[in-house]
């Protein structure tokens, strides 16, 4: 069919370089079997002996299937990790992928422009001050109150950053990074100036925390960033089709019928809440949220149909993996993940870099 209608479809229809469907869907289906792959070593490796065995065995003859020691250290401890990895991984790389889409640049990431470091601030406030300052709230809503306070600070700096790097509808690249750097600095100093007056014994704790660990994961842990996390599940299969237009610019947008403002908005909350939760319960992990939507890119182009599910599959994988690594890399102690994520995607983050150096990264 050809004429005003048919363009008018056309039109309302982002166009990217070849059709990638099916180099899409395999991808997606490799990402599902590495994630499942990375879910079965995060619970089968570790310092305490519990193995692929024990684990085969719950999974086919239930808890009796295996001794007491197996199925106190599966679900008490191995279990709950690999669940609050596989959440955290896939929430970092899908926020990254939606802040990249909004901000139409490879470099807007959680972790790099100052949104976990909100987050950290508000979180480390409520840590030291909440039990004395906030009485009524900590009893109204319990292990909720971490992530509902890294939501607002991650939030904060989210909706800072947005309207120092935006103007006349553009988004400017120079100024998100530098925006970014000055915003999480801000935070940074706010949350020094907090952990100055602590004692030694809470200023070790932040120092690991801020380094970022799966230690500690319990099913109260998870199922109190559940809310904040499935924010940014649930809203992906609705912000795809607008993050697509945005690539094509706002004004494009506009005339393909998106609703720029309101897609701004769902973002950045869907990412403050997904940060926010995150860093309330694991510390600061990069690299996540900016490595794996690049990589991805790459292989499967820019279409967030695609993009966001396989970026969540993605995330959970490398997150787990690394997981892994941290705790056998000097077992029986555990390396922050912090370090072992940052190991990994400073390379990656290098190579964008250089990738890019013909060329700006952004307007």
């Amino acid at each position: 069919m050809t004429g005003p209608a048919a363009v008018g479809r056309d039109r309302a229809r982002p166009r990217f370089d070849g059709d990638r469907t099916g180099r899409a869907v395999l991808v997606l289906a490799l990402t599902a079997a590495l994630a499942i792959a990375a879910a079965a070593a995060s619970v089968s490796f570790g310092p305490t002996g519990v193995g692929v065995g024990d684990l085969a065995a719950y999974l086919t003859g239930g808890p009796e299937a295996v001794g007491a020691r197996e199925r106190l250290v599966l679900e008490a401890i191995r279990l709950p990790r690999a669940g609050l990895g596989a959440l955290v991984g896939a929430a970092l790389a899908v926020s990254g992928a939606m802040m990249q889409g909004l901000f139409r640049n490879p470099l807007a990431d959680p972790g790099l422009v100052g949104v976990s470091s909100g987050a950290a601030t508000a979180a480390v406030l409520v840590i030291v001050f909440g039990g004395a300052a906030l009485g009524p709230v900590v009893a109204l809503l319990g292990p909720q109150l971490l992530p509902v306070a890294a939501f607002g600070g991650a939030l904060l700096n989210t909706l800072l950053l947005y309207r120092l790097a935006t103007a006349n509808g553009r988004t400017s690249t120079v100024t998100l990074i530098l925006a970014g750097i000055a915003v999480g600095a801000l935070s940074g100093a706010i949350t020094g100036l907090v952990v100055f007056g602590a004692d030694d014994a809470a200023l070790r704790d932040f120092t690991f925390w801020s380094l970022g660990s799966l230690g500690g994961a319990t099913v109260p842990k998870i199922l109190a960033i559940l809310p904040f996390v499935g924010i940014v599940f649930l809203a992906m299969p609705f912000v795809a089709r607008g993050l697509d237009a945005l690539v094509l610019g706002e004004a494009e947008a506009q005339h393909m019928g998106i609703p720029v403002q309101r897609l701004k908005r769902v973002v950045i909350v869907c990412v403050a809440a997904a940060s926010g939760a995150t860093v309330a319960v694991t510390g600061a992990i990069g690299f996540v949220g900016i490595v794996v939507p690049h990589l991805l890119r790459l292989a499967i182009g820019p279409g967030h149909r695609f993009l966001l599910p396989a970026s969540a599959l993605a995330g959970a994988a490398l997150l787990l993996l690394a997981d892994v690594a941290a705790r056998l890399a000097v077992s029986p102690a555990e390396l922050p993940i912090g370090i072992v994520t940052a190991l990994l995607g400073a390379p990656v983050f290098l190579a964008i870099l250089i990738n890019h150096r013909r060329g700006p990264l952004g307007d």
